[in-house]
């Protein structure tokens, strides 16, 4: 039975992740306001779903998946994105629905029922912002730029994405506790980091593109830290690099913030290992 149950909570999980990038795609595409805060909001509801969802999976003695499931990111007006978010809420609701019927476990019936219970909020939250939409005029802020800046920042946004699921899901799968910590903390930077690109992208006339690389799935937390040092080590290089080719200083100033914080996780990842292999 764990194995279906473990089935079941990897769809969930799935929809939370596509639920959390097609809100965060909507509110990076309408800027700076009000609505677009709210559905930071709910996309920081969904993360917090995410996280429960993965580990109860471990929990169980699975391994959470990290694919993304459907999104709805079409359409050319923000009314119609506002629908297309209330389709993904209705969609989410009814499947746990279903899995809460279908599950016997007590304590994983009481976390899905209040997940469910957040969807149902969030799916009125997007309803009302239909209307909202049009009263407010909520334009789509991206552009189509396409030159060396973009492209620095769309590489930013890609890394960020991959880092962010690679130290969750090592954070999921290790069995220590100072790892787990600070893996988790280090993925919310990252995700802050995923935030300032995208808002900078748009900003300067470009429209992010939210997909991620390959992610590390190692099993054993030394092989986790030799990978997340590995990549962290790379990207501070590149950060560095790029910084040097920005002639704005708002922009380079940015990059280099980003990239401290990168030598700062090396630094963190490093003690880490050490204490693994001593």
């Amino acid at each position: 039975m764990s194995d279906k149950i473990i089935a079941m909570l990897n769809q969930d999980l799935e929809g939370e992740h596509a639920a959390i990038i097609q809100y965060l795609v909507h509110a990076y595409a309408m800027g700076e306001g009000e609505m677009a805060c709210e559905i930071e909001a709910i996309a920081r509801e969904e993360m917090r779903h995410f996280d429960w969802l993965a580990e109860a999976i471990v929990g169980l003695g699975g391994v959470p998946s990290i694919k993304r499931g459907d999104m709805r990111t079409g359409g050319t007006a923000v009314s119609n994105w506002m629908r297309n978010d209330v389709k993904q809420e209705v969609d989410a609701i009814t499947m746990y629905e279903e899995h809460i019927k279908a599950i016997d476990d007590r304590k994983i019936r009481r976390l899905l029922e209040r997940i469910l219970s957040d969807e149902k909020s969030h799916r009125g939250s997007f309803e009302h912002f239909i209307d909202k939409a049009k009263r407010e005029g909520a334009k789509d802020l991206r552009g189509s730029r396409q030159d060396s800046v973009t492209k620095i920042l769309d590489w930013g946004v890609e890394h960020e994405y991959t880092v962010v699921l690679q130290y969750l899901l090592h954070s999921y799968l290790t069995p220590n506790d100072e790892p787990k910590e600070e893996l988790q903390d280090q993925a919310i930077n990252e995700m802050q980091h995923l935030g300032w690109l995208s808002e900078e992208l748009v900003d300067s006339g470009g429209s992010p593109r939210i997909e991620h690389t390959d992610i590390n799935q190692s099993r054993k937390t030394a092989d986790m830290l030799r990978a997340d040092i590995k990549i962290e080590k790379e990207v501070a290089a590149e950060y560095d690099r790029a910084a040097g080719e920005i002639d704005d200083a708002g922009l380079k100033r940015l990059l280099l913030r980003i990239r401290d914080h990168e030598v700062y996780h090396i630094d963190i990842f490093s003690d880490l290992l050490a204490e693994e292999e001593g």
